[in-house]
Parts: C-alpha cells; structure tokens; sequence
C-alpha cells in the first residue's frame, strides 16, 4: 500500500499513526495539492490527501474512510471499540478533533491570500471553532486518554489536531488554558507513533 500526503496535514498524521500503532506496512509518498505540479487530483477527485492506494490500485480517502479500513486490516491493536456506544464515542472525538483542523486548515488558507482580500470575520469564525473545540475537549477527557484507560482513535485524532495546532499556530497556545489536553498531549508524546510523525514543513 501507498499512503499519499503531507507532512504537515492534521489528517494525514492521524493515519500514520494508526499505521504505526498497528505495524502496518506502507509507502509513504509526499505530495503537497498546493504544488504546480501535485499528482493527488490523480487519485482523489477533491484533489486532497491523505489517500490511500491499496495493493490492487483502488484509492481510498478521506482519512476517516482510511482509517476504519486500515481498523478491518489489522484488527488488533483494537483502535475503534467493537461495542456500539463506545465506537460511536470514539467517532464523535474524532469528528470534534477533525472540525478543530478543519477550521486551523482553513485560516491557514485564508492567511495565504493577499492581506486586502482576507475575511477578517472568516478567520474570526473559524477562530470560534477551534476555541469551541478544544474547550469540548478539555471538559470530556476522562483520563488518561480520552476515553478513559482505552487508548484509541480519538486518541490519535485529538493529539493530531493538537499538533497541527502547535506548527501553524503556536500564538493559541492552548495549553495555558486547556490543562487536561497538556496532560493527554505530553502522555501521548512519549509514543514512538506520535514522536515520528511529528509535523514539518
């Protein structure tokens, strides 16, 4: 398998490190959609990573998709729970941690236009969204990860986003205000699958 991304995407990092948490062989090929010259729109229609390219060609993405895929691969270590609530827990954690990158994604964007053309309002709302979020966050983590004793995807999703965070944005510093997320991010740092995937230009 081939996994196309950057290394800088939130959710593309969520991906490698289920493939590293899971010992799941895979090429890793960087390539920036942003780029003249980018091949993603080749394999992913929306022109977005992370994709994966499985064995016999076929592409999968978005990371959502890839990651429950890679979950029916190897399906130890159990990342999703098998009992429906507490699968449905875990998704709910990484549709919260994924909007805070969505919204980080796309006051980026916005603060690469010409400073005149910049919504001002644009960037305040998506602003909203990542304080909004990490204020949901903080209050639900049930230590010491997210969900308790149980290291999951929500896991993986949150320390993603957080890391995302710290690259782009470091003036949030929401560790300040954010103490259950410092504590859930300094434990999750010690993991070989979160220290090697550590974001980078």
């Amino acid at each position: 398998m081939k996994l196309i991304a950057s290394k800088t995407s939130p959710f593309a990092r969520k991906v490698r490190i289920v493939l590293a948490e899971k010992n799941i062989p895979c090429d890793f090929i960087v390539d920036i959609p942003w780029d003249p010259d980018t091949e993603v729109p080749k394999f992913n229609p929306l022109g977005k990573v992370p994709v994966l390219v499985r064995d016999g060609g076929d592409t999968l993405y978005d990371s959502r998709v890839i990651v429950e895929y890679l979950e029916q691969v190897k399906p130890w270590p159990m990342l999703i729970p098998a009992e429906a609530e507490a699968m449905i827990e875990v998704k709910k954690w990484e549709a919260l941690a994924d909007g805070v990158g969505d919204a980080a994604a796309a006051i980026f964007i916005e603060r690469k236009r010409p400073e005149a053309q910049q919504s001002t309002d644009w960037i305040a709302r998506q602003r909203s969204k990542i304080d909004n979020g990490l204020a949901a966050m903080n209050t639900s983590v049930e230590g010491p990860f997210c969900m308790g004793n149980s290291f999951t995807l929500a896991d993986i999703a949150v320390g993603s986003c957080l890391g995302y965070l710290d690259f782009r944005f470091p003036e949030i510093a929401w560790r300040d205000r954010y103490p259950a997320l410092r504590v859930l991010d300094e434990k999750l740092a010690t993991r070989p699958s979160f220290a090697h995937t550590l974001p980078e230009a």
